[in-house]
């Protein structure tokens, strides 16, 4: 059985999503979010948990028969900042102790793609060393923290880690005017028959679709073996927002989609992960494609608000 903390936010649901698919039972915990999506409905079992509260971690890890955790758990920053990185790190020693206590096969955390910040490269591959730099938003900082404590804490135990360097994911779940991602808040402005933001026609990136995002992690648990710790987890391929818009166009005919010219930094190219390592050791590749992810949400909007 695997447990996945933040099992109802939008990667976890996914991951448990493709988890349950191919047969693996799933124990995903709730704390603020406890709204069950509709592909997960009679799937799962779902445990309301506070990360940070150290005996429930442990009594739940010892109720069920885990042999694997994905500790996707986390929460946003507020005012204050000490009380964010307090919680968040208290949430991941717990999740690591119970690890620990329980000896699971694999221990796997959430990363993120913004631990690259400061490479001058277009291709950010996981061999590259990461620099000391500024870094774009305190949750950044605490993930690229987050890689050696969770390394360190499981050496000699058995259990291996696996690091997730998460890209830009959306799709089914997202907060649909996040300001972490510009997709879901451009598509639901369309849908209200409104002019988006316009974006600059050649920005873009790699965006990674959740579907895929929560099967390249299921594969990454379930994989018979892993020859390396860190794993880049994303589309493996840039999009442009003029590519966005034609997806879009193509579906809901009525908004103005206007953009602006070029990329809003200048003439380059935009960062993409490189998923070679995640590709060769499970396989994965991705299933969507910019228009078939925008088709594929604007289809799940239809039903649901987010």
């Amino acid at each position: 059985m695997i447990l996945i903390t933040g099992g109802l936010g939008m990667i976890g649901a996914h991951t448990a999503r493709a988890l349950a698919d191919v047969g693996h039972q799933v124990v995903v915990t709730a704390h603020r979010r406890t709204e069950v999506p509709s592909f997960l409905a009679g799937r799962v079992i779902v445990e309301p948990l506070d990360v940070t509260d150290r005996d429930a971690f442990l009594s739940l890890a010892g109720r069920h028969d885990i042999s694997d955790i994905v500790h996707l758990a986390g929460g946003i920053p507020g005012t204050d900042p000490v009380g964010f990185l307090r919680t968040d790190m208290i949430g991941l020693l717990n999740a690591l102790e119970a690890a620990r206590v329980r000896g699971v096969r694999r221990f796997a955390v959430a990363s993120s793609l913004g631990v690259y910040v400061g490479r001058s490269e277009m291709r950010w591959h996981e061999e590259l060393a990461l620099p000391a730099a500024q870094l774009p938003h305190l949750i950044v900082a605490f993930k690229k923290a987050v890689e050696p404590l969770t390394t360190h804490s499981l050496q000699g135990t058995g259990v291996q880690p696996v690091v997730l360097r998460i890209g830009s994911i959306w799709g089914p779940l997202m907060d649909p005017e996040s300001p972490f991602n510009p997709i879901p808040p451009y598509i639901s402005a369309a849908l209200r028959g409104e002019q988006p933001r316009p974006l600059y026609a050649d920005d873009g990136g790699d965006s990674c679709y959740a579907p895929d995002a929560g099967r390249a992690i299921a594969l990454l648990m379930t994989a018979p073996t892993l020859r390396h710790t860190t794993y880049n987890v994303s589309s493996g391929r840039p999009f442009t927002n003029r590519e966005l818009a034609d997806a879009l166009r193509a579906i809901i005919p009525g908004p103005r989609l206007d953009l602006l010219p070029g990329r809003q930094s200048g003439p380059g190219d935009n960062p993409y992960l490189d998923i070679t390592r995640l590709t060769h050791d499970t396989g994965f590749t991705p299933a969507f494609d910019i228009a078939k992810a925008v088709a594929d949400y604007v289809a799940w909007r239809a039903d649901n608000p987010r």
